[in-house]
């Protein structure tokens, strides 16, 4: 039976799956019945398996028919703290949890192609199914690799995967070169007097100067920054003060800067740091920048992308498949594993328009077949890979 045939035969089994783990998300590092739930699934396939790996990680291996490469496929298995606001008969059973980007989707679909390559084992070599903790913002992939992923568990090349709102449904989008953002985190700091706010001039103004920089910093991306280099700089927060009649001791400020070059980004927090500085200065107030690096570069290797992009083509044909889209300032704890060994991300359109971390998203099931076939396409033509 080929993939195709296997896959539509046993999606309402596979689906029910990924309606079951969309009912109990679960978030970073706390993946616990998530992990349960694979490890029961993989029993069942009799594919063997460790559990364990970056906390709740979970790393299987399949040997193929003789020798061959080591391919790594792998899912994110995490959720958000988004209230779900769905009436679907499945939805989260946790309120302020949810799978809003589409994990339980991810997850599925990697275990719906060991579901037929445990049966079929039409490929030479082995492929490890990386079922990865702790993908929001959270940094699982770095935690794997750094309790032994790649030296316990060696492979010749690793693939990552995404549903992407937007695109048509199916379509798949991969190309080489950054794809999507790194992500750094930063905290200002702003130290002042407080005082009575009808007697400001015996005091330092904290919320004068946060408003300052926040006007400043606004200056970084358009004249500090290659405009040919995409580079974001975003505040998401400002705390400050508890009453209406008193100037704060301290404002703090939090956002993020996203960068497709490391160069960008090592500019962007430069630029952030000698700003606060100086318009703290110039304000007679105290001031401090925490930066911290998150995420790096998400960097498709060339001839993994290509490979990547001919599997797609054979699979849905050349119309279906995107070799020239923007990348995203989104960012990707992927990025690790890129760090380390060769292969690319690529997404695959939902040809819905709900977007990722979004209470009313659910992913779309008739994905599964699809996202299943693309993983099964990669490993069983390792062959033609350039």
């Amino acid at each position: 039976m080929t993939a195709q045939h296997y896959l539509e035969e046993h999606h309402t089994r596979h689906r029910e799956w990924r309606r079951s783990l969309h009912q109990q998300p679960e978030l970073a590092f706390h993946e616990h019945k998530t992990s349960d739930f694979i490890c029961a699934r993989l029993t069942e396939m009799g594919i063997p398996f460790i559990r364990g790996v970056g906390g709740t990680g979970v790393v299987a291996t399949l040997e193929g028919k003789g020798d061959g490469p080591t391919i790594g496929l792998r899912a994110d298995i995490d959720a958000l703290p988004i209230h779900e606001e769905t009436n679907l008969p499945y939805r989260s059973q946790h309120p302020g949890r949810s799978h809003a980007c589409g994990h339980d989707g991810h997850t599925t679909m990697l275990l719906a192609a060991a579901d037929y390559m445990a049966k079929s084992r039409d490929f030479k070599g082995r492929v490890r199914f990386i079922f990865q903790p702790a993908e929001e913002a959270e940094g699982g992939a770095r935690k794997m690799i750094e309790e032994g992923l790649f030296r316990d568990f060696p492979i010749d090349a690793v693939f990552g995967l995404h549903n992407w709102p937007g695109l048509p449904k199916g379509r798949l989008a991969v190309k080489p070169g950054a794809v999507m953002a790194s992500m750094d985190l930063f905290v200002i700091t702003i130290r002042g007097k407080g005082v009575h706010a009808a007697m400001p001039h015996l005091g330092n103004d904290v919320i004068v100067a946060a408003g300052a920089i926040i006007s400043a910093v606004q200056s970084i991306v358009s004249r500090s920054i290659d405009a040919r280099e995409a580079t974001v700089v975003s505040f998401t927060q400002v705390h400050a003060g508890e009453t209406l009649n008193v100037l704060p001791e301290e404002c703090r400020i939090l956002g993020t800067i996203r960068a497709l070059s490391a160069k960008s980004a090592e500019t962007a927090g430069l630029r952030l740091k000698q700003i606060c500085e100086g318009i703290c200065s110039a304000h007679g107030v105290t001031g401090s920048v925490a930066l911290e690096h998150r995420y790096p570069v998400t960097v498709n290797d060339p001839d993994s992308a290509a490979y990547a992009a001919t599997v797609a083509g054979e699979l849905w044909g050349p119309d279906n498949t995107d070799k020239d889209y923007k990348a995203s300032m989104a960012s990707e704890d992927f990025a690790f594993m890129l760090n380390e060994v060769p292969g690319s991300y690529a997404w695959i359109g939902t040809g819905t328009d709900v977007p990722l971390h979004n209470p009313a998203f659910d992913f779309n099931d008739e994905l599964i077949p699809l996202g299943a076939r693309y993983w099964i396409g990669l490993v069983e033509n390792w062959d033609r890979h350039p």
